[in-house]
């Protein structure tokens, strides 16, 4: 027989019981069930958050076999979403999880945020325009956000609290105008993924050891990933959801970051108060510029 305080007994010391309670009681909405997504739930559903709402429109398929929680030969072309919500009712059978399989949309998104006390960005880093939507409807609606990043050996994170400085402020996404060209979007769109990439890695310590350049190129939507820094995104985030959630201790918040790099044995705390703004952005944007160009012609 399930029985939540046993299961998640080991949590005590850590947090006290009437905290466990709280994160029982807690709701979190988690964006993209794939790389980070996916060991996002499992260690949210191993803290003993009682209350998801998830989402993913994918299936897993072989190339996701490297860093993906959910993704093995059992699995295989069977819908992330689906998997990763009978994963998280195997570690809490009382849990409520309402899944968004078909995907975070515009007809979706109030449902997707309804009632829930964090929302955890782990979308796809080509899906920048939904990101944005999800972003600054939890600032509106005073949802503290988290995203973590696995880059390369690595992870790097930033939050989003209420009142302070937002997502799209931090970024400064770029929109295409209306009569953009085809390669003028496509440009904008290049752009834009090295603007989100070094906002949320504005050191982007993981270029010292990128072996093969031509594995990265951002029109084709191909990034190298790694589980070591999948496992690293999920432990730093997760941490930062108890804080928030819990009201425990500081948490390090835009305009603030933070880079662990266990290849480098570095840590780099982030302040970029201007964000993709501030000169030394301005100026990694153009080194990244640089040190890709040739992979996306």
């Amino acid at each position: 027989m399930f029985n939540y305080e046993e299961a998640f007994s080991r949590n005590i010391g850590w947090v006290t019981k009437k905290e466990q309670q709280q994160l029982r009681n807690s709701k979190v909405a988690i964006g993209g069930l794939g790389g980070v997504g996916g060991d996002h739930a499992i260690v949210l559903a191993r803290l003993g958050i009682g209350n998801f709402h998830i989402s993913d429109l994918d299936d897993y398929d072989v190339a996701n076999f490297n860093r993906q929680a959910g993704a093995n030969m059992s699995t295989l072309g069977q819908p992330k979403a689906a998997v990763m919500e009978k994963t998280i009712r195997g570690i809490n059978p009382e849990a409520n999880i309402k899944n968004f399989d078909s995907g975070i949309n515009e007809g979706n998104i109030e449902a997707f945020l309804e009632g829930v006390d964090i929302y955890v960005d782990s979308l796809d880093i080509f899906a920048l325009e939904i990101r944005r939507k999800v972003f600054r409807r939890c600032y509106e609606k005073g949802i503290p956000t988290i995203t973590a990043a696995p880059m390369g050996m690595g992870t790097a994170f930033l939050v989003f609290m209420p009142g302070k400085m937002s997502f799209d402020e931090y970024f400064s996404i770029v929109d295409a105008a209306a009569n953009a060209s085809d390669d003028e979007r496509a440009q904008i769109f290049n752009d834009n993924i090295i603007r989100f990439v070094i906002g949320v890695s504005p050191s982007v310590q993981q270029r010292h050891y990128l072996v093969d350049k031509s594995s990265v190129n951002f029109l084709k939507k191909k990034v190298p990933s790694t589980c070591m820094g999948i496992s690293l995104a999920a432990g730093t985030l997760c941490t930062n959801v108890l804080k928030i959630l819990l009201k425990r201790g500081k948490v390090i918040h835009a305009p603030h970051g933070m880079h662990f790099d266990a290849y480098r044995n570095n840590l780099i705390k982030t302040w970029r108060p201007w964000g993709n703004r501030s000169w030394l952005q301005r100026f990694m944007f153009w080194r990244v510029k640089q040190l890709l160009k040739a992979t996306t012609n």
